[in-house]
């Protein structure tokens, strides 16, 4: 009898699918399903669940961990320690960058087009946004989701008041106009998979009355603008997943309003192959061959 080492029996890849408590994502199922049609095993795990093993997983996926902006140091000291262990996507370095939406200042810096607006940090004084001669304004925190404490208002008092509450928690406030063309117009977002485009969805505003996403194709412009944006802010290669939301200025021309790389919807259920899309994206990280371990 041969007593030959016999080389280990490939295992499954397995990703992590990393969320958060007390959330319904409705991507999830669908994109776990689209896993175990590869051959994959895939589940959903909390983030801060002390008792996960990250090490156990070849990919962890960042998608629904919304109330990472409670406690934005320990979510990324989360993403750095899960680095060291395994995959992540997107990378922890993209994460730290675009938790905070100060990021858009530095793209404005770089010359792209994005939504005016006038950043206030703890002791700074508020004299330029008294002064904006915006007819409404909307005020909210660098580090937010949704619409959390966010504030639109005519009233400079009301918004110089959410401005003042923000930095004395030693939050900075981020200040921009009210765009009126997005009650007809929407946003548009424009959906990254894999670094290539996959679909757009016009969405309502999340500030007043609205309408419901629909998938859209994005004009011309809409899409050069999209693509800029990215080779700006990422290498090559870097972003698993990303969602460009572009607004119309008053001149008609299209303008960033958000670049999402952390926790973004995708609309994967108005995209026919959604989540089979980012499913096979992701598995193109996937180490070759796996081995159990």
């Amino acid at each position: 009898m041969s007593t030959a080492l016999q080389p280990p029996v490939p295992r499954p890849a397995r990703v992590g699918y990393a969320t958060c408590r007390g959330v319904e994502d409705v991507e999830a199922m669908p994109v776990l399903a689209a896993f175990a049609r590869r051959g994959v095993s895939a589940e959903a795990v909390c983030w801060n669940d002390p008792a996960v093993d990250w090490a156990g997983y070849d990919l962890v996926l960042v998608r629904s961990v919304w109330d990472y902006v409670q406690c934005r140091p320990e979510f990324l000291a989360w993403a750095r320690r899960v680095s060291a262990l395994t995959r992540l996507a997107n990378p922890a370095r993209v994460l730290e960058r675009n938790t905070d939406k100060a990021y858009l200042r530095g793209l404005a810096a770089a010359g792209l087009p994005v939504v005016p607006t006038l950043w206030v940090g703890p002791g700074d004084p508020p004299d330029a946004v008294a002064a904006a001669d915006w007819p409404e304004l909307v005020v909210k925190p660098t580090v937010s989701s949704g619409a959390r404490d966010t504030v639109r208002s005519a009233d400079r008092a009301e918004a110089l008041a959410h401005v003042a509450a923000l930095t004395a928690a030693g939050r900075t406030a981020m200040v921009q106009p009210y765009l009126t063309m997005v009650e007809d117009e929407g946003e548009t977002s424009l959906l990254y998979l894999g670094g290539e485009f996959s679909h757009a969805v016009r969405r309502g505003p999340m500030l007043g009355g609205g309408f419901a996403d629909v998938a859209r194709e994005p004009a011309a412009d809409q899409l050069a603008l999209a693509e800029r944006v990215l080779a700006v802010a990422a290498e090559p290669g870097e972003l698993l997943y990303s969602r460009v939301d572009l607004v119309r200025l008053a001149d008609g021309t299209p303008a960033l309003i958000e670049l999402e790389l952390t926790e973004p919807r995708l609309f994967l259920d108005l995209c026919p192959d959604g989540p089979d899309r980012l499913a096979a994206a992701a598995c193109a990280l996937l180490p070759r061959p796996v081995a159990g371990r």
